[in-house]
């Protein structure tokens, strides 16, 4: 159940690997890759509190229940939401910031109260509104209908969440959740769409890194 504590960034053999066994799609595949780039210069583990509450409930002899919706379909969802010029623009703007990260100060002062990936889904729903959508909003209805399940069903539960997931399990705190469309899944698209999308993802790719370049060169 537990991930490795090792924490490494993908290279780029890795990443395609990934996209080519489906294991991950695009969106995942670089969203990973972007949290593993800016965790590793912070020094810091993504979810290492859940490893800790983990092995503290094992130590008690205590059910653990996972009450976040699937991180598949979570991916999934997240890339069937964006147009296709999000996609393209999501693609390339994650690819160079990746690269041009600030320094591990700034990140700290940017983090202020909030973890590593609530920072992360913050900066990125600035361009990508629709992420904070499916990332944040959609698992919030989710983990507090399962929060709110496992709590009619014992006497005592221990909930161990993100700080960037509080407020929205609060304020959806009895409210009636329609969990199956939460997971829903998009139909995958032909494979002349995808052909399409992948050309339309390469032109888009090419203008951006053309803007960016001539940009910092000047």
């Amino acid at each position: 159940m537990l991930v490795p504590q090792n924490l490494e960034v993908p290279s780029i053999r890795e990443m395609i690997d990934m996209w080519r066994n489906r294991q991950v799609n695009a969106f995942g595949v670089l969203y990973s890759w972007f949290l593993a780039k800016v965790a590793a210069k912070l020094e810091v583990f993504p979810g290492s509190e859940f490893r800790i509450a983990y092995e503290e409930a094992m130590s008690y002899g205590a059910k653990v229940i996972l009450g976040d919706r699937p991180v598949q379909i979570t991916l999934r969802r997240t890339w069937a939401k964006m147009s296709l010029w999000h996609k393209t623009k999501f693609l390339f703007c994650m690819f160079f910031q990746a690269i041009w990260l600030p320094s591990p100060e700034e990140l700290n002062k940017m983090m202020g109260d909030v973890d590593v990936l609530t920072l992360v889904i913050q900066e990125m729903s600035k361009t990508f509104p629709s992420l904070i959508e499916t990332l944040v909003n959609e698992r919030d209805l989710y983990m507090s209908s399962t929060l709110l399940k496992v709590a009619k069903e014992h006497a005592s539960v221990v909930a161990v969440v993100g700080r960037g997931h509080l407020s929205g399990i609060e304020k959806n705190w009895m409210k009636p959740v329609s969990v199956n469309s939460l997971l829903e899944v998009p139909v995958a698209k032909s494979a002349s769409m995808k052909l399409w999308t992948a050309v339309a993802l390469a032109v888009g790719g090419v203008a951006i890194f053309t803007g960016l370049y001539w940009t910092r060169k000047k």
